[in-house]
């Protein structure tokens, strides 16, 4: 990736979740853990072009493997959200802009199951993007 001064580099930023997604995920995350996985698993459903939804049944799910599975499925359909936006594969995708912490979210999660399972240089790759896309990334900030 071409090493851009952050005057030079494109800022994208995701639309809004639908309100009813962002209200699927509020109300599963009040449930017991089988009963959320199904909520979870509806939200997916309903809206499978949603990092955000991606990125909470990988938060929600035990086992490792599959973390890393819906984690990878949020990943790039933040990232077909985000070339929908204008990002060419440069630029940034800040914390800040709420509307992009599914995706960031997503890829978080991505990166921590490619640790856990093994995949250490995925992982690696990981954080270096998240630094690329946020030069003011700190891994405090996401909620587990």
């Amino acid at each position: 990736m071409p090493d851009l001064p952050l005057a030079d580099r494109h800022e994208t930023v995701l639309p809004d979740e639908p309100e009813d997604l962002r209200a699927r995920l509020a109300a599963a995350f009040d449930l017991e853990s089988e009963e959320r996985e199904a909520a979870l698993r509806a939200a997916v459903a309903a809206h499978p072009g949603s990092p955000s939804a991606w990125a909470a049944i990988a938060a929600a799910v035990e086992d490792p493997v599959e973390r890393y599975a819906y984690a990878r499925v949020g990943y790039h359909r933040g990232l077909d959200g985000l070339r929908a936006n204008g990002w060419g594969g440069v630029g940034l995708v800040r914390w800040e802009r709420p509307t992009n912490r599914g995706f960031l979210r997503a890829l978080v999660l991505l990166g921590e199951a490619a640790r856990t399972i093994g995949e250490d240089a995925e992982a690696d790759r990981v954080a270096a993007f998240l630094r690329d896309l946020d030069p003011a990334w700190d891994d405090g900030r996401i909620e587990r």
